[in-house]
């Protein structure tokens, strides 16, 4: 169990760790590049990040839940629950609505980065700052299940 609990903070922690760095390292760094290379760069991120990170929220997931059945009879058993449902609950917030923005953006062309396509990044960067938090606040209540 020691094993799962390492490795699941660990999983977990460093995705946390980098959609934070997305959100206040990457982000306002685009911002600055001129709308050619903006373009290019968030079609770059949109993409490698648009096909690694469902992988990682599914195994992510999928530590969690196996992390909640092996404590099913502890006393904290309801802090992962709680932990489970923000997880999954940012999951929902990417399907519905990162993932679709995302994959519009990833298909622009300089040309197309109009001002309509400006306001779907911001409300994309609103949405993630809101599903970062999703992320810490399931951090914290898997830790608190665990008894950490």
């Amino acid at each position: 169990m020691n094993l799962l609990n390492v490795a699941t903070i660990l999983c977990i922690g460093l995705m946390i760790g980098a959609e934070f760095a997305v959100s206040v390292f990457v982000g306002p760094v685009l911002y600055k590049l001129d709308l050619a290379a903006q373009t290019q760069a968030i079609r770059l991120f949109g993409r490698l990040l648009g096909t690694v990170m469902p992988v990682w929220y599914i195994a992510n997931l999928l530590l969690l839940l196996s992390e909640t059945i092996i404590h099913l009879h502890n006393s904290l058993i309801v802090w992962l629950g709680v932990a489970v449902a923000f997880w999954g609950a940012a999951i929902a917030l990417s399907l519905v609505s990162l993932v679709p923005i995302n994959n519009r953006l990833v298909r622009m062309d300089a040309d197309g980065w109009t001002e309509s396509a400006q306001r779907e990044r911001r409300k994309w960067d609103a949405l993630h700052r809101v599903r970062v938090l999703f992320l810490g606040v399931a951090m914290i209540f898997f830790l608190a299940g665990i008894g950490i």
